[in-house]
């Protein structure tokens, strides 16, 4: 089937270039923000990002990555735990399925939940500001 890498760059190729094109999204202003999953950073991978995002990378490009930064990222903070709290309820017996059930879901999100995620999201962004680019432990550690 491929190592993790290689079907990272598919997917970078078949599914989400394709998804960014036909939501016309102005790739002028998208920044792209890998993590540091070794498929992620990959050279392939990288070159592909890269090319898709030119001088728009994030972390191993063309700006630092700043502290904490999964705390500046709504997929990192929000998105990628509330779909395993969703999508893991049930087993997934195959690759298609489990990219099906991740769909469904996504297109489930309550708006008003996307609304307090997208609030969430700019008081994050305004103590990074106020921290000047520190760690958000007011943030993380919330009482």
């Amino acid at each position: 089937m491929g190592s993790i890498s290689e079907r990272y760059v598919e997917m970078l190729r078949n599914f989400l270039r394709p998804q960014l094109r036909s939501l016309r999204v102005n790739m002028e202003e998208m920044w792209f923000l890998p993590d540091g999953a070794t498929a992620h950073t990959a050279r392939t991978s990288l070159t592909v990002v890269r090319q898709m995002f030119p001088q728009h990378v994030s972390r191993f490009g063309d700006v630092p990555w700043p502290p904490r930064s999964p705390d500046l990222s709504a997929c990192n903070f929000f998105l990628w735990s509330y779909l395993k709290s969703k999508v893991y309820v049930r087993k997934r017996h195959t690759f298609d399925d489990l990219k099906v059930s991740i769909r469904e879901e996504i297109a489930t999100v309550p708006q008003e939940m996307l609304v307090n995620v997208m609030q969430n999201f700019e008081e994050r962004l305004r103590t990074c500001v106020r921290q000047k680019g520190r760690h958000l432990s007011d943030i993380i550690f919330r009482k």
